[in-house]
């Protein structure tokens, strides 16, 4: 069946609902929302829309009985009630199993880099677009997390929390030239991950904000540590 690990990963969440008349399971009904999306849906009636088309289609595949497809409220209330960390930790874990299953030749890189969403501010209710900070796979073409940020500048104190929340070790985490800032974060973060540098780390400031780099006796195109100064600089834009 095509999918499982997804619909597995959906499966885990959290039902909101309670469990008297339950119509529809929320696994299945998760992830034809997620292929309606992928197929260009971009409000919850288009939503609908695909769901009911493509009805039959998606029981027979999928082993599911929808007699029908639910109504718009349904869907909106089932879908604002769900807790965004848990959606967020079950596309983790989807993301990081389909990551670990893809051959890499040498360290994987993961870029690091901030997003502000088209369409998600509102003028009506003074809502700015929302900014998302994403670490990348390059070498799967996955996104294996978010995490929403107040602004561009923000970024740079959500980066080490995110690499942190990963725990990831033995990859090259890269970044833009936004986190290339002095006096960027309060303390140095773990020297877990691989870093190209351009230049060699002896001035004072690194010495100072990058301690655990200095003590590694390596040569300084391949420095062990995520550094704020001299970092590999790449943009996924």
């Amino acid at each position: 069946m095509p999918f499982t690990l997804l619909l597995t990963a959906l499966a885990e969440i959290r039902d909101p609902r309670r469990p008297q008349g339950k119509r529809y399971a929320l696994g299945p009904l998760l992830l034809f929302s997620v292929l309606a999306v992928l197929a260009g849906a971009t409000s919850y009636q288009h939503i609908i829309t695909f769901i009911a088309v493509h009805r039959e289609r998606l029981n027979g595949v999928f082993g599911t009985h929808f007699r029908r497809a639910p109504a718009i409220n349904t869907l909106r209330n089932l879908i604002l009630a769900l807790d965004p960390a848990d959606l967020e930790a079950a596309f983790r874990r989807h993301a990081r199993h389909l990551d670990e299953r893809i051959d890499v030749e040498g360290r994987r890189t993961i870029a690091l880099d901030g997003k502000t969403l088209r369409g998600s501010f509102d003028h009506l209710i003074d809502q700015p677009a929302a900014h998302i900070l994403s670490a990348f796979a390059s070498d799967a073409a996955l996104i294996l997390a978010h995490q929403e940020v107040t602004a561009a500048p923000d970024e740079i104190s959500a980066v080490p929390e995110l690499i942190a929340e990963l725990g990831l070790t033995g990859v090259l985490f890269t970044a833009d030239a936004l986190h290339c800032q002095k006096g960027a974060l309060n303390k140095p973060p773990q020297p877990a991950t691989l870093c190209s540098s351009a230049s060699r780390a002896t001035s004072r400031a690194f010495m100072t904000r990058w301690s655990p780099c200095a003590r590694h006796s390596l040569p300084s195109t391949a420095m062990t540590a995520w550094t704020g100064t001299a970092m590999a600089a790449r943009s996924i834009a």
